[in-house]
Parts: structure tokens; C-alpha cells; sequence
């Protein structure tokens, strides 16, 4: 990967299948905007038109013929129409900085590499996650999401503040993105379970819709499970309280 050009950032999926070849996926990413580069020439099916299923809170207007996601998606999807879900398969994931190994089965690690061509194909709702590619941790469990989900949007909140607006420290507007992503999940799910023979494709949106369900209910509920964690700073309020 020492060989990428400087303009754009390189992520390479490999699945390797107990019976069956291997598949590569190669990841190119603008380096600024991180916007998924594909062939101008990308196969678009009639699932991928925006009509198609379109996800209830889509923002997209008439003059748009085809759902940015849904065609991004098409090549991968097309790759694994006849694939199973809880097919073993060895996933090497190689980076700019490291190499990511784990055995899983095929729902569990195509459902990262979904998870970044969503978020990089200029969804006017999915580019809110789009930072976060930046850091992509494949195979994240649903706390490591969590955590660098509120410490994105806390980032996003902190540049706000610089430039003058008012940040939103509560992260109200968190659980207002996953509630609104949730919905392109199931837009999305719809779309491709019409372009599958096995269900591989759909299960692993579903792994994606089960975390962005999820993290809403964990926000209001105080990011309870890993406040233990801040104990240090915490302490500082009950020092300030005995001090006063």
C-alpha cells in the first residue's frame, strides 16, 4: 500500500472462505473528503434508482435519478447475492497504518465494509458518520461504536463553538442522526433484499441497523455503561462540592 497516490486513502478488504476463492475489495477514499471514488461506469441496476424503496426521510428531490448509496453498493452487493450469512470466513482488513485479522462469519465483516461505502457516497443523511472513517476500527463492538460516535460528534461540537455557533453538548442532536440513519438502514434493506437470492447483504445492514437502533437509547440513558470509566474526572465535582 506504500505505492497509493497522495490524493486519495486506501482500505482493502480480503475474505477468505473456508470452500471457495477469495474476494478483495479495494476502498479508494478522497483523501480531503473522504468521498468514495468508484468507476464512473458502476453497474446501476433498477434497485439503485431512488424511487426504489426510497428511505422515508429522504432529502433528495426529484432531479436526483439514483439513490447515491444504493449504486455504491451495487458492485458489493452483487458479489455476495448468493452468499449466506453465517459463512466462515477469515477477514484481513489492511490500512494505511496496520492490518486488521479476525475470523467471523461473512455478515459480521461485510457489514464493516458496508458500513463505509454508506457513509462515503454523499447521503445527505449518512455523510454525518463520515468522520468517523477516518478512525475506522472494522469489527468494532457495539461500546467501541458508541464511544467514538459521541467522541465524533462531541469533536463536531467543539468546532462549532469555535466558529462562533452553539454546540450541543447534550448530544441531542446525536440521537436525532442514528434515529434518522436507522431509517436509511431500513430503506437500504428494503432495496437490496429484492437484489439477493441468500441473505448475506441484507444481515449485515441489519448488524448496522441493530447498533444505530441502539445508540439513541444509550445517549438518553446517560452513556451509563462506561461512566465508570471517567472516575478521575469526576472526582473533581465532588472535590469542588467538599471545597465549597
Amino acid at each position: 500500500m506504500g505505492d497509493q497516490k497522495a490524493d486519495t486513502v486506501e482500505l482493502v478488504y480480503r475474505f477468505k472462505f473456508e470452500n471457495g476463492p477469495e474476494k478483495d475489495f479495494v476502498v479508494q477514499l478522497d483523501s480531503d473528503s473522504y468521498e468514495l471514488i468508484l468507476s464512473e461506469h458502476r453497474p446501476r441496476p433498477e434497485w439503485t434508482k431512488l424511487k426504489y424503496h426510497q428511505c422515508e426521510n429522504c432529502p433528495l428531490d426529484d432531479s436526483v435519478e439514483y439513490c447515491p448509496v444504493a449504486v455504491n453498493l451495487a458492485s458489493l452487493v452483487e458479489s455476495f447475492q448468493d452468499s449466506i450469512s453465517f459463512e466462515k470466513t477469515k477477514v484481513t482488513v489492511d490500512t494505511q497504518e496496520r492490518t486488521f485479522v479476525k475470523e467471523t462469519t461473512l455478515q459480521k465483516g461485510l457489514s464493516a465494509l458496508i458500513g463505509i461505502y454508506m457513509v462515503t457516497s454523499n447521503c445527505p443523511v449518512m455523510d454525518k458518520l463520515r468522520p468517523m472513517v477516518q478512525f475506522h476500527l472494522p469489527f468494532a463492538t457495539s461500546r467501541e461504536t458508541v464511544y467514538r460516535a459521541v467522541t465524533m460528534y462531541l469533536t463536531a461540537q467543539f468546532f462549532i463553538m469555535r466558529r462562533g455557533g452553539k454546540p450541543d453538548w447534550e448530544l441531542k442532536g446525536l440521537s436525532e442522526i442514528y434515529k434518522a440513519i436507522s431509517a436509511v438502514n431500513r430503506g437500504i434493506s428494503g432495496r437490496i433484499s429484492n437484489a439477493s437470492t441468500k441473505d448475506a447483504n441484507v444481515n449485515a445492514v441489519v448488524i448496522l441497523h441493530s447498533v444505530g437502533e441502539s445508540l439513541p437509547y444509550v445517549i438518553e440513558n446517560g452513556l451509563n455503561e462506561i461512566e465508570a470509566l471517567f472516575t478521575h474526572y469526576l472526582k473533581q465535582i465532588e472535590e469542588l462540592s467538599d471545597s465549597s
